[in-house]
């Protein structure tokens, strides 16, 4: 194998973390901001790009971190390896409710593709790059625009859905509409495109966007029944613009909040 062989276990339900075992001088890299705790003897490094084999000198590391800007992730990536004796342990926890998928990419025809924020970590080895949309449609409408990450080796790589997940399997043929933000990963074989929801009534009134994403087998899809986006949108929206409280849930609402000394002045 290129990629690390790592163990892992993952703990928790609603805000789940991962955490990795790794044997002497086995590494694990992750995004910037995913770390949570490690053991005495593991070490931490920030590189340019991912630190898998595929990066070929100083001008592939700046490449491969250059393609990661488009993505709207961090220039840098941190590495945590074993630089001590025995087994050691180093965890990373999720950005928001939801659970952690391990992704075995050797199941997978060694490449998934997955939402620009969906990666939390991966075993050293393992490319992340950038998938480009190669349909307009899909660019322009999709919900991920015409970037999306991918994982590509043969490790093991971790991958974070908001909410409850469900994995489909499709068969060849098959298709599933999903809502565009609801997309958590899919595999390479699995034919990603948008359709139109259809009818004015349904396009004007129907509180779901003008599209669809059509996913179509052979493959496996990962669906999060919260995306952040919807997740930040529902608080944004319950933020009262003076700075108070609503007073939702009670029939005094800011009379209330007095009552409850809530109010500040």
């Amino acid at each position: 194998m290129n990629a690390h062989e790592i163990d892992y276990r993952v703990f928790g339900e609603e805000m789940q973390y991962v955490e990795i075992e790794l044997d002497p001088q086995e590494g694990v890299v992750a995004e910037s901001g995913s770390f949570m705790m490690m053991d005495a003897d593991v070490k931490m490094n920030t590189i340019l790009g991912d630190g898998s084999n595929q990066e070929k000198g100083l001008l592939g590391k700046i490449f491969s971190a250059g393609k990661r800007i488009l993505t709207g992730e961090n220039l840098f990536m941190t590495v945590f390896t074993n630089n001590g004796f025995g087994k050691k342990r180093v965890s990373f926890a999720s950005p928001y409710p939801g659970k952690i998928i391990p992704i075995d990419l050797t199941e997978f025809g060694g490449k998934f593709i997955c939402q620009k924020d969906a990666f939390l970590c991966a075993a050293k080895g393992v490319s992340i790059g950038i998938e480009f949309s190669k349909k307009l449609g899909r660019g322009l409408f999709g919900g991920e625009g015409f970037i999306m990450q991918k994982m590509e080796g043969d490790g093991l790589g971790f991958i974070h859905a908001g909410g409850t997940m469900a994995k489909k399997v499709l068969q060849p043929g098959e298709v599933l509409k999903v809502d565009t933000g609801c997309i958590v990963g899919f595999t390479k074989d699995v034919d990603y495109d948008v359709e139109f929801v259809g009818g004015i009534k349904n396009s004007i009134f129907g509180g779901e966007g003008l599209f669809f994403a059509k996913l179509q087998g052979p493959g496996t899809v990962y669906i999060q029944s919260l995306p952040f986006s919807r997740l930040a949108g529902r608080v944004l929206s319950m933020a009262p613009s003076n700075g108070g409280s609503k007073g939702e849930g009670s029939i005094l609402g800011g009379i209330g909040d007095l009552i409850d000394g809530d109010n500040r002045f």
